[in-house]
Formats: structure tokens, sequence, C-alpha cells
């Protein structure tokens, strides 16, 4: 029965129907999936006959509702069937009234669907429809511009033309969705509203002319910087430019269009908030006909640097050596490209990044002393070397402090062995024990009297403790600092040679006290124990030497520092910058720190 009326209801049989509900009256009141009554299936389908035969027997369901929370009127409003909207209208002008799930008028999903004819109905006498999204983000406007129904667009601004200004969630007004989506009419109709609707700006700092710059919507970009030429000056929360995002997005003929038809020559060079310039972005991306359209520009500062320090060939020589790359490469060598180390200290680079300055602080006696030191050429220079050496600082740093804490590992692990080997040495000592007279539970050493026995079992004893020892200190303190590291590293390290000192004794005292008292096998064990304690040796007289050549190599720089301040002891310079005078004399990075110096070359650090 319940499919029989639910096929009536789909094909608007309206005998058919009738004819179901005089076998039962109750069947009226069956909703189908989702809680749709007859009414709301007849009205989602535009079944006028079935409709108004639903309606005389049960006026009320005009007003019922289905798990949306949508009456017919908003099945009948969606899908566009005027003549529906006007019976249920007539049976109960309350329904108008209702609001969905998502407090969605009848109004508002009519513009969603772009049903012009369902708007020109509603609006002339339900004009309060629109202030039922007084207290919405996204308005009637909002989704009408994004679909791209024009006449919709008009008759609501006619009736609420500050819907205009309304911004939804993320900030974006209907000019940012006509925009973005193309809409060319649209935008045309919202900004003869008001031209300054073009400077609306979303959660991100994004204008209508970003939006359409994303997309490549080049006649939009012409309508808009037709109106309104200031409007590419505006940045974004990023401090991008409608060129960045351009190129960001890989938008070539948006780009060309910009470039070639509007006077932004200004933005070519304007950095983002990375000092990143469009050029950057395209060598970043590979993005090789990008590049070559944009080095062929005049005005264009193909060495800028970003706040990083790097030209646009630095970043696509660092980027690794796909296809991309190697066509970029030549290109910009080709158009005068260089890498942030060849660039001499005054370079043009430098005089275009103090334009930057003096446009964004205004006229130079407004700066202050500071400001206009940075300004200066060769201070620009000091600040694009600190940036390289300060990574490369950073980098010894991590890289240091990764090695400090390997040896923690290292040394915990080495200790717990050691810890073991001797425990278990102890529990079984050299020569066995024997059942003494007390009893059979009592056991005595069977060489306890021998010299050799006692020399063990002192060696083993301090090794097994020791080690112990290292591993309790090592688990129950965290030092959070490098120096306090280092500290306890050296500490617990030379506490650990002991250990393996006195382990390396006891296991010759054990060798000797299980070895038989004949001559040539004593000579032997003699030789064997020789070899391996030379090599042992040699071992240790290695470490000594790489662990003087260091403690010689700090001596030196704790000397180069002491004489760096004696020569300028009024200098103004900073660390940095001595360390940077430093590292021009002698061809090498310089460490603040005499440990990471004197290791650089050999890349290990003894303790």
């Amino acid at each position: 029965m319940d499919r029989k009326l639910h096929e009536a209801c789909l094909r608007g049989d309206v005998s058919a129907f009738l004819d179901l509900i005089k076998e039962d009256e109750e069947l009226i009141k069956h909703t189908f999936q989702t809680f749709n009554s007859v009414l709301n299936i007849a009205a989602k389908f535009g079944h006028l006959d079935l409709a108004t035969e639903i309606v005389k027997l049960q006026p009320e369901m005009v007003l019922r509702v289905n798990e949306k929370m949508e009456t017919p009127l908003h099945e009948a409003c969606r899908e566009g069937h005027v003549e529906v909207i006007e019976l249920l209208f007539r049976t109960d002008p309350r329904v108008v009234y209702k609001l969905n799930l998502h407090n969605e008028s009848v109004l508002f999903v009519a513009c969603c669907r772009g049903q012009f004819h369902v708007v020109e109905l509603l609006l002339p006498h339900h004009l309060w429809l629109l202030m039922l999204e007084d207290d919405k983000l996204t308005t009637s406007l909002h989704v009408a511009a994004s679909g791209g129904h024009l006449e919709i667009v008009k008759e609501i601004v006619k009736g609420r033309p500050d819907f205009a200004w309304r911004k939804d969630s993320h900030g974006c007004s209907p000019l940012h969705f006509a925009c973005s989506k193309g809409h060319l009419e649209i935008t045309r109709e919202l900004l003869r509203l008001d031209p300054d609707l073009c400077s609306l700006q979303d959660n991100d700092g994004k204008t209508p002319l970003h939006s359409a710059a994303i997309k490549g919507r080049v006649n939009i970009l012409d309508e808009i910087l037709s109106t309104s030429l200031s409007s590419a000056e505006i940045v974004t929360l990023q401090g991008e430019t409608v060129l960045h995002l351009a190129v960001k997005n890989n938008q070539y003929e948006a780009v060309r269009y910009l470039m070639d038809t509007f006077n932004i020559t200004n933005l070519l060079n304007l950095p983002d908030k990375d000092g990143n310039t469009i050029l950057h972005l395209a060598t970043a991306g590979k993005l090789t006909a990008m590049v070559t359209c944009l080095v062929n520009k005049a005005n264009l500062d193909i060495n800028a640097l970003n706040r990083k320090g790097f030209t646009a060939l630095d970043v696509v020589e660092a980027s690794g050596s796909s296809s991309g790359a190697l066509q970029i490469v030549p290109t910009l060598k080709d158009a005068g490209g260089k890498r942030s180390d060849q660039l001499p200290p005054c370079s043009p680079n430098n005089n275009h990044e103090i334009s930057i300055l003096d446009e964004r602080r205004g006229p130079p006696s407004s700066w202050p002393t500071t400001t206009m030191a940075m300004g200066s050429p060769t201070n620009l220079h000091h600040r694009r070397r600190r940036r390289h050496h300060s990574d490369h600082r950073e980098k010894q740093h991590e890289l240091h402090i990764e090695g400090l804490k390997n040896a923690r590992n290292t040394i915990t692990i080495v200790s717990v062995l050691i810890a073991t080997v001797t425990f278990a040495a102890g529990v079984n000592p050299p020569g066995g024990v024997h059942q003494g007279e007390e009893g059979p539970l009592i056991g005595k050493y069977a060489v306890g009297k021998k010299t050799a026995f006692k020399v063990f079992v002192v060696c083993n004893n301090v090794a097994l403790f020791s080690s112990l020892g290292i591993v309790i200190v090592l688990v129950s303190v965290i030092p959070f600092r490098r120096k306090s590291m280092m500290n306890l590293l050296v500490a617990t390290h030379k506490v650990m040679w002991v250990s393996v000192s006195f382990m390396a004794a006891a296991y010759i005292a054990a060798m000797w006290v299980e070895t038989p008292n004949g001559k040539g096998t004593r000579w032997l064990l003699v030789a064997l124990l020789s070899i391996g304690g030379g090599c042992v040796m040699s071992i240790f007289v290695g470490l000594m030497v790489t662990l003087t050549r260091h403690w010689l190599r700090k001596v030196e720089w704790r000397k180069e520092r002491e004489r760096r301040r004696k020569e300028s002891p009024n200098s103004s310079l900073s660390r940095v910058e001595e360390e940077l005078s430093y590292f021009s004399r002698k061809g090498t990075y310089y460490s603040s720190n005499s440990d990471i110096e004197s290791s650089e070359k050999e890349g290990i650090h003894p303790f």
C-alpha cells in the first residue's frame, strides 16, 4: 500500500491517489522516507491537481515539515513551481514565515536555485523576508551572486542595497563570490551600485580583485581596474599583491594581461611578508613561461633578495635539478640573474630595498637614526651576510645538540651493559665455589685466598657500582641547556672510562685465576693480554691526540676573540657582525661557540 501511494504521488495520478485514500482515510497522513508527506512530494514535482486535492482533504498539511524542517512551500520554491506556491499561499498564508533547519526562508532556497519567477512573486508582497536574514552572515544576495543569477541580484539590490556590503563567515562579500566565479554582469551591477565595494577585504585581506586573480578571471580584472585602478595597490594580510596571487596560482594569462594593460609596474618588485617578489614565487613554482615573461620586463629587479637573503636564482638552484629548474636557470642568468653571494655590497637590489623602506616609513626626516643606519647599502649587505651566517650557525647548533643527545643515550646503554657483565661475573666468580661445613646452602669461593682473585673482586665491584652510578645520574638529571648537558656528559664519560678500565682489569685477574700454573700457559696468557692491552692503549692514545688538538683549537678560538675585543674595545659592531668580520678574513664559517667552531672541520667533538 505504501509503495502504491508513493508511486501515485510521484506520477501525480490523482485518481489512483483518491482510490487509495477511499480504502484507508488515514493513509493521507502517511510520511515517507525523510518524513516527507504526500503534499511535500506533490509540491516538489509540481503536481498542481494532486496538491489541490490534498489541501482540500487536509489543509493543515501545508504547515507539515519533514526532517529538514521544510514545508511543502520550501520544495515548491526550490523547484520553481509558481502555481503550487500560489495554492499553498491561499490555503494558509502563515506558511511563508516558516524557516528550515538551517534557518533558510523560502526566498533563500529560491535564490539558491536561481528561481527568478519565484523571487519576483515573493519580493513585491513579502519584502520582509529579507529582514529574516539581518542576523545571518550568508544572505540571499551571496548565493544569487555566487550562482550567477543576475536578475535575482537586481531584485534583491533594489529592495536591500545594503546587502552588497554584507560579509559571510569568511569575510566575503557578494562581489567576492561574483568575481571568483567569473560572473561579469553581476560584477558590473554591484560596482554600479557602489564602486567602493572593490576595496572590501575578507578575513585574509583579499579583495574581489584578488579573488578574480586567483581564478584567472581576466574580464573581471579588466572591469575592476577600469573602475578603480587604485584597488590594485591593496595587499593581503600576508603582504601579497594581485600579481603575487596570480603568479602563486599559475594564472599566466592574468599576469600577462595585468602587466601589459595597466600601469602597475610599481607592483613588480613589491615583496610580500616573506620578502618574496613575484619572480621568487615564479621560480619556486618552476613556472617556466611565467619566469620568461617576467624577466623581459624592464623595471623588474631580477636580483631582489627575500627575507632569507635569497635571490630568484638562489631559490631555483636550491630546489633541485628538475626539468623546470634546468630551463629556468639559463633564463635567469641570461637576464643578469645572480646568486646572493655574487652580489656586491652596493647593488641595484640594495637601492631597491631602500626605496621600499622609503615608501613605507615616510620622509627621511621622520626616520630614527637606527633605521637610517640599517637602510644604508653597506649595512644591508651585512644584514644579508648575517642571515646566511645565522642559518648556518643554527644548523650547527641543531647538529651539536642532536649529537649530545645521541651521546647521552650511548653512554647510558654502555653503562647498563657494563653493570650486567660485572653483575654476572660477581655471581659466578672465576674458580667457582664449594660447599662449606656449615651446610649445603652456604658456599665459599674456591680460590678466595689468591691475590689475583682479590684483585678481580675489587675491580669487578668498582666497575659495577660506578656504571650503576652513571645510569642513575643520566636517568635522574635531565638538562635542558646545551652547556649543562655538555658538563654532565663530560663527567659521566670520564666515569665510564673508569668503569671500562676496572672491568678490563677484572677480566685480566679472572683469566689469571683460571689459567693453569704451567710456565708455557702463563706466558701465552701474558702475550695475549699484552696484544689486547696494546690495542686498547693505541685507541686511548689516538683519542688523547684528538682531544689535545680539539683543546688547542679552543684555545686559538678564545685568543682570537680576545684579540678582536682588544683591537676594537669601543666598537659599536654587534657580536654577529664581529663574527662576520672574522668570517670574511678566514673564508670559513665562524661560530659563537668554541666547541662547535673547533669541531667544524672534522665534524666530530671529543669529550
